[in-house]
C-alpha cells in the first residue's frame, strides 16, 4: 500500500556522474529502535526532553517513545476526528520552541471532508506524556478552519518550526494528475505551497496565528500572505538544516513527482518567495501539460537534485545529518529515501560556489542498511536531540541509523619542515593526525613519537614526544569540531649537523599501537653562533682592551651548548698568528636569552682582557660546540692596537 503519489535532478549533472563511494571506515547500518506501530508516518523529537520522541500513526494516534521503549498510552488520539484511507490521515506533528512552558503542539490532518486542518493542541498540565484533549483549528483566509482539498491524494502534511521560530506548513497541490486546477501556481490558493505563519499568539486569538511581516507576498494584491513559496506538487517530508547542531538553517524539500522525476529542492535561510515550478516543470523537465497554463511568476527555481523513475518513484525527504555517531564522513550529507522502491541515499552538499550548494557524491545506502525488504516502505526520517537519524517504515517499525563496524582510518601529515629543506636547530616539527573512523575526539594518542634516522647510516636517534595543539583548519576541512585538537608539534634540537630522515609515528587508539607513520628528509645545518660585541669593527684600542660577546649552539638540548672559546690574533702585516687565550664563560646575557626565547642561553656571555703589541690585527673568536665537539663557528673583528 502506498500512501504517497509518486519529482527532479542535479543542475546540469547526470545522476550517474554523481555516484560515489564513501570510505569503508564510514559504513553504516540500521537497527530496530521500536516496533509494533501502525502505519507510522512521522518521528518527532520532544524539544523539552531528550529521552522522548513521538511517532505519528496515519490512523490518528500519536505514540510516545521513552528511552527507546514504546509506551502503551498514546500521547494523543484523533482517530475519530479525521478521515483516513489512501493518503489521508494524521500526517504531521510539530512542537514550538517554547513547548516546555507553553505546552502547545500542532498537528496536521485531513478532516472527515478530506480538507487539510492544522490544529493547536496542549500537553496535559499534570502528565507530560499525554495531551489534554483540547483542539483549536487555525482559521485560514478563506474564512474556514480548514483548507479545502478536492481529491484524496497529494495532501503534503509535514509541519515544522523553522530556525526563525515560525511554523512552516507544506501542502500538496489538491490531488489528481497534473494539478488539474493549477493550484500550485495560483496565488489565491494555499495548495501546492509552503506556508509560513507566526503562531505565538494568545489562546484567545480567533485565527490562531499572525502573518509575519517578512513573508514575501505580504501586501501583494491577489496573493495570500501566508504563502512562503510556490510550485510544490506533494512535499512529502522536508526539514531544516539545524543551526543548533552546526547546520545552515536551510529548508530542504523532498517533492514527489508525477511520472518522470523525483526532486530535492534547497532553500537557503530566509530565501522565501521561490517558485519551484510545478506544474510547469517536473525537475528540470518541461511538463508540456495541456492546457499550457503560465506559472504565477518567474524565475522558476531548479532543484539541486532529482532522479528518474529508473531509480525510484516516490521520494521521501529527509535531513542533513548533523549528529556525531556516524562520524565526520557523513556530517553535512543530506539523507533521503524512496517510498515505492524502498531505497535510501545520501548526497553531499558542495558550497564552494556560495550559499546555493551543488549536490555531489550520491551514495546508495540501501544494502548496508539491511536491504529493501528489511527497510520496507519508508514514510519519513526523524532526528533525535543529538541529530542522529531514524527511519519510519510503514511496516510498523522505527529504525535507527548506526555506525557500521569501522575499520580504523588514520591520517597524518607533516606540515613543517618542508621535505628537502635545510634547517637550523631548534626548529619546529608540526602537522596533524586523526582517525577518520573515530566517533569522538581525534582517535589518536595525545603524543606521537619522533625519530631521526641519519642518512649516513648511523644509528637512529629518538628525538622526543610531540604535544597536541589546536588545528581549527583541519576541523573546518573535515566539518567536525572533534578534530579541532588534531595538531601536533615538537621543537627539535640536540642533533648533530647532517642529513636526516625524520619519522613521526602516530598512535592510533583503535589499534592500540603506533599505526601510521610519516617521514620528511631535512639537512640540519650547524647551529653554533658567536658574536663580538666589543670592540667595534675598525676600533682603535689600548693595551689591554676588553673583548666581549656571546656564543651559543641552539641545537644543544640543555645549556648554552658552548664549553670553551679560543681567541686568536692575526697580524695584518702577515706575521704568524698568536693564540690570545681562553675567555671566561658564563657572563649573564639576559638580552640573548630574551632574543632566542630560552632562559638557558642567559649564561652565554664571554669576556677577557687582551694585551697585544702595537699593530693592526684581525682578532678571531672560535666557539666550541658540545653537540659537534668541534670549533665550527667563528667571528672576527679588526682592531688597531696603540
Amino acid at each position: 500500500m502506498s500512501i504517497l503519489p509518486t519529482g527532479r535532478r542535479v543542475l546540469g549533472v547526470v545522476v550517474g556522474v554523481l555516484l560515489a563511494v564513501l570510505p569503508a571506515a564510514a559504513q553504516i547500518r540500521s537497527a530496530v529502535y521500536v516496533s509494533g506501530l501502525s502505519s507510522p508516518v512521522a518521528f518527532v523529537q520532544d524539544p523539552s526532553n531528550a529521552t522522548i520522541q513521538y511517532v505519528v500513526e496515519l490512523g490518528g494516534t500519536i505514540r510516545v517513545v521513552q528511552n527507546g521503549s514504546l509506551l502503551a498510552t498514546p500521547f494523543a488520539n484523533l482517530s475519530t476526528q479525521i478521515s483516513t484511507g489512501g493518503e489521508r490521515g494524521l500526517l504531521g506533528l510539530a512542537f514550538p520552541p517554547d513547548y516546555a512552558s507553553s505546552r502547545r503542539f500542532y498537528v496536521f490532518f485531513t478532516d472527515p471532508a478530506g480538507s487539510l486542518v492544522v490544529s493547536r493542541m496542549h500537553r496535559s498540565a499534570g502528565n507530560p506524556l499525554v495531551s489534554d484533549g483540547s483542539r483549536f483549528d487555525l482559521l485560514w483566509p478563506n474564512g474556514q478552519r480548514a483548507i479545502p482539498h478536492p481529491i484524496s491524494n497529494h495532501n503534503g502534511g509535514n509541519i515544522a518550526f523553522g530556525p526563525d521560530g515560525y511554523l512552516y506548513i507544506g501542502t500538496g497541490d489538491g490531488g489528481g494528475s497534473n494539478d488539474p486546477d493549477h493550484n500550485a501556481q495560483n496565488p489565491a490558493s494555499l495548495l501546492g505551497k509552503m506556508l509560513r505563519v507566526d503562531v505565538s499568539v494568545p489562546d484567545s486569538d480567533n485565527e490562531g496565528y499572525n502573518v509575519p511581516s517578512t513573508n514575501p507576498f505580504v501586501g501583494q494584491p491577489g496573493y495570500f500572505a501566508e504563502i512562503w513559496s510556490f510550485g510544490l506538487r506533494n512535499p512529502w517530508r522536508w526539514s531544516f538544516d539545524n543551526p543548533a547542531l552546526g547546520g545552515t538553517g536551510a529548508l530542504i524539500i523532498g517533492d514527489v513527482g508525477q511520472g518522470a522525476r523525483e526532486e530535492v529542492d534547497y532553500e537557503p535561510p530566509g530565501a522565501g518567495g521561490r517558485n519551484y515550478g510545478w506544474r510547469n516543470r517536473e525537475g528540470l523537465l518541461d511538463t508540456n501539460i495541456v492546457p499550457d497554463l503560465p506559472p504565477a511568476y518567474l524565475p522558476l527555481t531548479d532543484p539541486i537534485f532529482d532522479y528518474p523513475r529508473t531509480m525510484g518513484r516516490s521520494i521521501t525527504g529527509g535531513f542533513v545529518y548533523r549528529g556525531s555517531a556516524l562520524g565526520p564522513s557523513y556530517r553535512g550529507r543530506y539523507f533521503f529515501a524512496d517510498f515505492v522502491d524502498r531505497r535510501v541515499w545520501s548526497i553531499g552538499l558542495d558550497f564552494s560556489g556560495g550559499v546555493e550548494p551543488v549536490a555531489v557524491g550520491l551514495v546508495d545506502h540501501t544494502a548496508e542498511l539491511g536491504g529493501s525488504d528489511a527497510l520496507g516502505n519508508l514514510t519519513s526520517f526523524g532526528v533525535d536531540a543529538a541529530g542522529e537519524l531514524y527511519l519510519a517504515s510503514f511496516n510498523g517499525t522505527i529504525l535507527r541509523i548506526l555506525p557500521g563496524v569501522r575499520a580504523p582510518n588514520p591520517m597524518m601529515t607533516i606540515d613543517i619542515p618542508a621535505h628537502g629543506s635545510t634547517v637550523r636547530q631548534p626548529f619546529a616539527l608540526a602537522g596533524w593526525a586523526l582517525d577518520l573512523s573515530a566517533t569522538s575526539g581525534t582517535g589518536m594518542g595525545t603524543g606521537h613519537h619522533v625519530w631521526a634516522f641519519p642518512l649516513s647510516g648511523a644509528p637512529a636517534i629518538f628525538v622526543g614526544v610531540t604535544s597536541p595543539n589546536a588545528r581549527p583548519d583541519v576541523a573546518a576541512y573535515f566539518g567536525s569540531q572533534q578534530f579541532a585538537q588534531s595538531g601536533y608539534g615538537l621543537i627539535v634540537n640536540g642533533l648533530a649537523p647532517g642529513a636526516y630522515r625524520l619519522a613521526v609515528y602516530g598512535w592510533v587508539n583503535a589499534l592500540g599501537t603506533f599505526g601510521i607513520a610519516r617521514t620528511v628528509d631535512v639537512t640540519i645545518g650547524a647551529s653554533t653562533m658567536v658574536a663580538i660585541d666589543i670592540p667595534a669593527m675598525g676600533m682603535l684600542v689600548g693595551r689591554p682592551f676588553l673583548l666581549a660577546g656571546w656564543a651559543i649552539d641552539a641545537s644543544a638540548p640543555t645549556g648554552t651548548g658552548i664549553d670553551t672559546i679560543h681567541v686568536w690574533a692575526f697580524p695584518l702585516t702577515g706575521g704568524p698568528p698568536m693564540f690570545v687565550g681562553v675567555p671566561a664563560l658564563g657572563t649573564p646575557r639576559p638580552d640573548v636569552a630574551a632574543y632566542f626565547g630560552n632562559s638557558r642561553f642567559t649564561p652565554s656571555g664571554y669576556n677577557m682582557l687582551v694585551t697585544l703589541p702595537s699593530a693592526q690585527y684581525d682578532v678571531v673568536v672560535y666557539a666550541h660546540s658540545v653537540v659537534t665537539n668541534t670549533f665550527n663557528a667563528a667571528q672576527v673583528v679588526r682592531v688597531s692596537v696603540q
